[in-house]
């Protein structure tokens, strides 16, 4: 195996794990990244299956809080309604996921000009949100009511755009619709759950013709510096988000962006 597409892997796992859960979209980070470096799996598998290590790092982090909420659900109003929610959120994400795939994988994700205005784009919405005075109603993701789960999920399909960012759209649809920052931020936690476990499957099943051993070595590459990057970010997210609010992710999203445009239009 050549040392150097498995550090190449190394790098963009770290790199998907430090910006999965921040609202800064860590598809696009990985797509450019990977446009500019020259890297490339079949089917563009890479980018979507080692994501499932970041996911592992927010079960590992979880894990009592959630096993709890298992064990309550015989019991527990608050406990059902919180898992519906999030299959309810999970929903829209799923339907456009399924029928746009093809679409998404071979259009969007091969246009990296499309990933820097999202980049920009996101990062101008992002500093607007962060400004705005909003009233918080909702302090705690136990308590998000149906129709707001809803709304976030709808928020959430608008990630199917790389450069959007999953957290990003959700963290802001939860913030229109009455969240508080800090359990936007958690919320998308939760919902990354099914959210990214459905992609890793349907993405697997899809090219799952076309994966060869190389490429299952570096994804496992990229799925294991990505669980240990995503650790750190889960750990010391919400307390950033709860002191610093979304702006500096707003600005490194313009930064990207931009930088990005001006790396197309000179080496392309």
């Amino acid at each position: 195996m050549d040392a150097h597409p498995t550090l190449v892997a190394a790098l963009l796992g770290i790199v998907e794990g430090f910006t999965e859960f921040l609202p800064v979209s860590s598809t696009g980070h990985l797509l450019l990244l990977s446009h500019f470096l020259g890297f490339r799996t079949a089917g563009r598998t890479f980018e979507v299956l080692i994501q499932l290590g970041a996911i592992l790092a927010v079960l590992s982090v979880y894990f009592a809080r959630l096993v709890a909420i298992a064990m309550s659900l015989p019991t527990s109003e608050r406990s059902r309604r919180f898992v519906l929610s999030i299959l309810v959120a999970f929903l829209p994400a799923a339907v456009v996921g399924v029928f746009a795939h093809d679409f998404i994988k071979t259009v969007l994700f091969e246009t990296p000009v499309v990933v820097c205005v999202a980049l920009i784009l996101g990062g101008i919405v992002l500093l607007v949100i962060d400004r705005l005075p909003l009233k918080a109603r909702y302090h705690d993701v136990m308590d998000y009511p149906l129709p707001l789960a809803l709304k976030i999920g709808l928020f959430q399909v608008l990630a199917m755009i790389p450069g959007t960012s999953r957290s990003g759209a959700t963290i802001v649809g939860a913030l229109l619709m009455g969240a508080d920052k800090r359990s936007a931020a958690e919320f998308t936690f939760f919902l990354a759950m099914p959210t990214m476990v459905g992609a890793f499957a349907y993405d697997l099943y899809k090219n799952r013709d076309v994966v060869g051993s190389e490429d299952l070595w570096l994804i496992g590459v990229g799925f294991v510096f990505a669980f240990l990057a995503a650790l750190v970010v889960v750990r010391t997210l919400l307390a950033f988000v709860s002191r610093h609010g979304y702006a500096p992710f707003a600005w490194w999203r313009i930064v990207v962006g931009v930088v990005g445009l001006a790396a197309l239009y000179i080496w392309g």
